[in-house]
């Protein structure tokens, strides 16, 4: 008997939302995890040439830490994972890798762990929310530490908003986009994006999608980050030229994450003719919003 769990890739942030908002996507990594006596990892996809095949792999570090949690012993597992998330670019491929082997781990046990604690082993993992609340919840997710817990709520986005993701060539590391973030931040910033990310949960709710080019302004971590994404403000205005409603960085980047309303594909052209004019290869991906966050079954 094997478990079959699939993940989406997440976007966090969505311009003022630093470590709080993520937004899970239709685009998915899979899991066939089988319980065995030692542990195997085969890849295929994104990453196949360098991620982990043994203990130290992602998604086998995970099933440990389920069965540290329930106080179960670990013999192993054989793990076969189908990467469609691109590595080290901002689309939560390290957060689908934890969700992705907490939650075969915690099925494969009978489901001992509630999805809160899963949430929160995971989040203690990956250290920080915003990508594993969506890609273990689904939709957009607003998501706190409060002590050992991690709260966590997914709401709706309107059905007729799109999403188009900008997949640079390049990679960045979270690390090193988090080493360019000051320590502290003044008043002043910390109310903009605040004001802002006020707003952005309004407009989703409401249907304000006019207000999206207000709403997704960040002061917080897209200024400082634009030392690594030079290219990021051409990119950023090409897709509004082209009719995105919003264009922000995806996580920590170089991803780029623009909200669409009608045709996606006069912002697909427009981003990617400008990455390339700056000498930069990628490609942009329409996606839909993924309401159903981690999913799994059995198989025989």
């Amino acid at each position: 008997m094997s478990i079959g769990v699939r993940v989406p890739a997440t976007s966090a942030n969505l311009g003022p939302g630093f470590d709080v908002l993520g937004l899970a996507l239709g685009l998915y990594n899979e899991i066939v995890y089988e319980v065995a006596d030692r542990v195997s990892v085969t890849v295929e996809g994104e990453g196949a040439d360098r991620l982990d095949t043994g203990a130290g792999n992602i998604v086998a570090r995970a099933a440990l830490m389920v069965h540290e949690a329930v106080g179960r012993p670990f013999t192993g597992a054989a793990i076969h994972c189908v990467n469609r998330i691109p590595p080290a670019r901002g689309l939560g491929s390290s957060a689908a890798a934890w969700v992705g082997g907490l939650v075969a781990a915690n099925a494969a046990l009978g489901t001992p762990l509630d999805r809160d604690a899963v949430l929160a082993l995971a989040c203690r993992a990956e250290g920080h929310p915003d990508n594993v609340a969506a890609a273990l919840l689904g939709g957009l997710t607003v998501s706190c530490v409060s002590g050992e817990r991690v709260v966590a709520v997914s709401l709706p986005v309107p059905a007729d908003l799109g999403w188009v993701v900008l997949v640079p060539g390049i990679e960045s590391s979270t690390r090193e986009a988090r080493a360019v973030l000051p320590d502290t931040v003044t008043r002043a910033d910390a109310v903009f994006n605040l004001q802002r990310m006020g707003l952005l949960l309004a407009a989703l709710a409401s249907g304000r999608v006019d207000v999206l080019g207000v709403a997704m302004e960040d002061r917080l971590h897209q200024p400082q980050r634009l030392a690594l994404f030079p290219w990021m403000e051409a990119v950023r205005r090409a897709a509004l030229e082209a009719g995105a409603l919003g264009c922000v960085l995806s996580g920590a980047g170089p991803a780029l994450l623009a909200a669409v309303r009608g045709a996606a594909q006069p912002v697909v052209r427009a981003m990617e003719g400008a990455l390339s004019l700056a000498g930069v290869a990628g490609r942009a991906l329409p996606l839909p919003v993924d309401t159903d966050g981690a999913t799994w079954n059995r198989r025989p």
